[in-house]
């Protein structure tokens, strides 16, 4: 594994958990209002939160990669991949949904983040058994 990957992962991870409190303040800032992106059940509202939100929990998942990483007496090569995946995965997620609470028919552009996500995943798992 090569170690200045991994650093990538700690730091997209807390630069992530920052985007997730930053986000959170500028949406904070106009959820009071019912109308807001259309109301709370709207499609460009629940993107917007969704995006909000995968700041969180993509920059934990870097986090607990970098943890779990850290904690083998010796990392595959095999996570190499993973950490790449962790890494292209938490950048488009928030981004695809961004595109598409403006434009629903991008929708198919989540296959991206969602197929690097399940590479990281499934490659993290492999490596660890």
């Amino acid at each position: 594994m090569n170690a200045d990957l991994l650093r990538w992962n700690l730091i997209f991870a807390w630069a992530w958990i920052l985007l997730g409190f930053f986000s959170g303040m500028l949406m904070g800032l106009a959820f009071h209002r019912e109308d807001w992106l259309g109301g709370y059940g709207s499609w460009p509202r629940r993107l917007y939160r969704l995006g909000h939100i995968s700041f969180f929990g993509l920059g934990m998942a870097n986090l607990l990669f970098f943890a779990t990483v850290r904690s083998l007496p010796a990392a595959p090569a095999l996570l190499n991949t993973a950490s790449v995946a962790f890494l292209i995965g938490g950048v488009t997620m928030p981004v695809c949904c961004a595109i598409c609470a403006n434009f629903r028919a991008a929708r198919h552009l989540f296959a991206i983040p969602v197929i690097s996500l399940l590479v990281a995943g499934v490659t993290t798992f492999i490596a660890i058994l």
